[in-house]
């Protein structure tokens, strides 16, 4: 039996990932704590889908994919594991640490990090005892299940549980991906930034058909 989807964020990201797990047969919560949010997910998602709060999907879910701006997702998940819903649990962190309140220069998007730090990192401090995996961060919503290349791109992961790492490929083959597991939890330091290179075209040319592809020498 596949295992329970919790998915914070009522974002494109959220929501694409909520119709990719339910199209893979996984049972999916939504969670959003706002109510007029809620009910908008209600009408564009299947019926399948569940659709309540934040706190509700954290505990419905034995996998919780964390999918909130990047402002926002310490203080969430800070609550959510002090009410107790996030402890031992795979938590796949689709976040990046845009700032929102600064423009986009040359295409290149403002972070609120520093080179030698990343939000992955803080998160896990935050929750210690939850298994955080960074994923699905380095490309757009639109092409996180089943993309059509001619070849499976790679989705970079990390990670300081192996089981929660071995959920996250579990997943990403199914959703058509490679990965390419970088290490424990301080490689989220060189991941989160690909989310900036993946964006330089976007803004620039209004290109966003790409993803990355890890080649290795035969």
């Amino acid at each position: 039996m596949k295992k329970r989807i919790g998915i914070l964020g009522s974002g494109m990201v959220g929501k694409a990932l909520a119709l990719g797990f339910a199209k893979h047969g996984y049972a999916v919560q939504v969670g959003t704590d706002s109510e007029e949010k809620q009910t908008h997910l209600r009408q564009e998602l299947p019926p399948s889908v569940q659709v309540s709060t934040f706190s509700e999907a954290a505990s419905f879910g034995e996998i919780v994919v964390l999918a909130v701006k990047g402002v926002a997702a310490e203080s969430l998940i800070g609550r959510l594991y002090r009410e107790g819903h996030l402890h031992h649990k795979t938590i796949l962190d689709a976040t990046n640490p845009i700032a929102i309140d600064q423009p986009i220069e040359e295409g290149v998007l403002p972070y609120f990090t520093r080179c030698n730090e990343s939000l992955m990192e803080r998160l896990q401090k935050t929750a210690p005892e939850a298994n955080f995996v960074k994923c699905f961060s380095c490309v757009g919503a639109h092409l996180m299940v089943n993309p059509q290349f001619e070849t499976k791109p790679t989705m970079f992961i990390c990670g300081n549980h192996d089981q929660a790492k071995n959920d996250a490929i579990h997943i990403l083959e199914e959703f058509g991906w490679d990965y390419e597991d970088c290490g424990s939890a301080i490689a989220a330091r060189a991941i989160e930034p690909l989310a900036m290179l993946w964006c330089i075209p976007g803004f620039r040319k209004n290109q966003w058909m790409h993803a990355f592809k890890w080649l290795k020498e035969k």
